[in-house]
């Protein structure tokens, strides 16, 4: 539906009647439609599996941790740039989502750098890593180009660039 409606278009209620519930039943699950958007994304999110941490370095590890977050809204514009909004928004709901996403992300770093990791290089990587993708839903970073972008930023931040 968000395809076909554009982010300005969707609703709660279009959604509610697409799926043949009453509104009240959607509302009961969704407060806004920021809060529906931010959960299609964590429900993508979700759906990738961990990369499992293998042999390289601490920058490739991380980098290939990233790697499929960075591709997840590669393909479907509309609705990369949709999330990029939703998640801009004040919603408590939103909040909650960015919350659970940044933790898993967070998990996806620690694990693929094991004890060659540090809370700090963590944080400066989850910031670089969050900043690219508002960078890229504002158009100011093509999609295709996170996956290098991401990969540098890691070697930069890990110490390991050339």
């Amino acid at each position: 539906m968000l395809r076909e409606a554009g982010y300005d278009g969707l609703t709660v209620r279009n959604v509610a009647a697409a799926a043949g519930v009453a509104p009240a039943t959607a509302y009961t699950y969704f407060a806004s439609k920021d809060h529906l958007v931010a959960e299609v994304f964590w429900r993508r999110l979700v759906g990738v599996p961990a990369v499992e941490p293998a042999d390289g370095s601490p920058a490739e590890r991380a980098a290939a941790a990233l790697f499929p977050i960075a591709t997840l809204l590669v393909d479907d514009p509309t609705v990369a740039a949709a999330v990029t909004t939703a998640m801009l928004g004040s919603d408590p709901e939103v909040k909650r989502v960015r919350d659970r996403i940044g933790a898993v992300t967070r998990d996806r770093l620690v694990a693929a750098l094991g004890p060659d990791g540090d809370d700090g290089a963590v944080m400066v990587l989850g910031l670089t890593f969050s900043g690219a993708m508002l960078q890229a839903g504002m158009g100011h970073l093509a999609y295709d180009d996170l996956p290098g972008v991401v990969a540098d930023a890691t070697r930069r931040v890990l110490g390991t660039a050339p």
